[in-house]
């Protein structure tokens, strides 16, 4: 069948496609862009300014190199992040080839004097999620949402309302995939039980706060993912901007630019100066000076089904980034890289042992018995082919 017409080759590994979860089998880029910074309505609230000029540029380098994965909320840069983003699908003609993610739940009409009374425009009740997906449709100028996920969890919605209420849209076409944001994993794992139970449209992927430095998700969360068939879209795990090395942070002092976060003051901690000069070290062992790139090689080679949200302002962060799926840590790096920071499972784990199905020793109530061998859960999917980064990291061009 060698007459058969075969795919170009990618322009970068951007290109080279993954599918997203054992239970969601659209394909995806291996990194996610993050378009919370699309806009300009925060700017005040230290996530500096991306004019529609920028944006589109930053887009459409972002597909040029292959990607098509994509990630808004209702709520982002006062609503113009998906308003912007529509514009843009609209004026290239690309909406269907874009897996585009956004998030109900937040009170996105805040910002809006028209409205008076807003109890129903945030939260995970049936009227909230109605008003805000219609707004999201017509804000990204299409028809359907790839995925829709639950942005956090508002402990006074029942799971049977939330569950029943998401799988109506996916049955009408207006959703295709579900997705849990910042929300416990018991419960996320009774709202697929029940949909299981029910017949109903189940949550394929989970997003939440993941890094080197921040590693709460590894004791329920990714365990949970793993059990469910989840993918995974950490954001964070650039450190929101704060993992920088020396170099970077002498060019930013020099030209006047701040750290910039959402969440924090914009100065780098003890801990983030700590991990920087941790993931450095491991950057100049692998031939390159990208410390993000670093980073992010963490979270994608620690765990299958992993699709980090990357964001930032400039197409040279982009291919930075980039360059992450081009690194092979090994696993001396990884473990000098976690040495950095104190990380703990906690009870039950520290007690009675963890999951041995993905690595952990055999525990003690094991070994007191005899010898085991266990099989393994799937692994991450490791770099097919390593660049010589000391003398180039930035992807091809055409």
């Amino acid at each position: 069948m060698s007459d058969l017409p075969v795919a170009p080759e990618p322009i970068s590994e951007l290109g080279v496609y993954r599918i997203l979860s054992p239970q969601a089998g659209i394909r995806v880029s291996p990194l996610c862009l993050g378009a919370m910074s699309i806009g300009q309505a925060w700017e005040q609230r230290g996530m500096g300014a991306m004019d529609k000029e920028t944006a589109f540029q930053l887009l459409d380098e972002f597909v040029r190199l292959g990607g098509n994965f994509i990630d808004t909320a209702n709520s982002y840069q006062g609503e113009e992040s998906e308003k912007w983003l529509g514009e843009w699908m609209k004026e290239r003609g690309n909406r269907d080839e874009i897996v585009l993610a956004t998030k109900y739940t937040a009170y996105y009409k805040n910002e809006e004097p028209a409205s008076k009374i807003r109890v129903n425009y945030g939260g995970n009740g049936k009227k909230s999620l109605i008003l805000s997906l219609e707004d999201s449709l017509n804000k990204l100028q299409t028809n359907y949402i790839d995925i829709l996920y639950v942005h956090w969890w508002d402990y006074t919605t029942s799971v049977e309302e939330l569950m029943q209420s998401l799988d109506a849209l996916v049955k009408k076409g207006k959703v295709l995939y579900l997705g849990a944001s910042g929300i416990p994993a018991w419960i996320v794992s009774k709202a697929n039980q029940y949909a299981r139970d029910h017949g109903l449209a189940k949550f394929v992927v989970y997003q939440g706060l993941w890094s080197v430095m921040i590693r709460d998700l590894e004791r329920e969360i990714i365990p949970m993912c793993i059990s469910e068939g989840m993918a995974l879209c950490p954001w964070g795990a650039l450190g929101s901007g704060k993992f920088q090395s020396k170099a970077d942070l002498e060019k930013r002092a020099a030209s006047g630019e701040k750290l910039r976060s959402i969440m924090s003051t914009g100065d780098q901690t003890d801990a983030e100066i700590k991990i920087s000069a941790g993931l450095e070290k491991v950057a100049k062992d692998l031939g390159t000076d990208c410390v993000t790139a670093v980073a992010l090689a963490y979270v994608l080679q620690k765990f299958p089904y992993v699709f980090p949200i990357v964001g930032g302002r400039k197409i040279e962060h982009l291919h930075a980034n980039i360059t992450a799926l081009t690194l092979l840590l090994t696993s001396d790096h990884i473990q000098e890289l976690e040495s950095l920071s104190e990380f703990k499972r906690g009870y039950p784990y520290d007690q009675f042992g963890s999951d041995v199905g993905s690595g952990e020793p055999s525990p003690w109530h094991f070994n007191m018995v005899g010898k085991f061998g266990f099989v393994q859960h799937p692994q991450a999917i490791k770099p097919s082919k390593h660049k010589d980064h000391a003398t180039s990291s930035a992807p091809k061009t055409q």
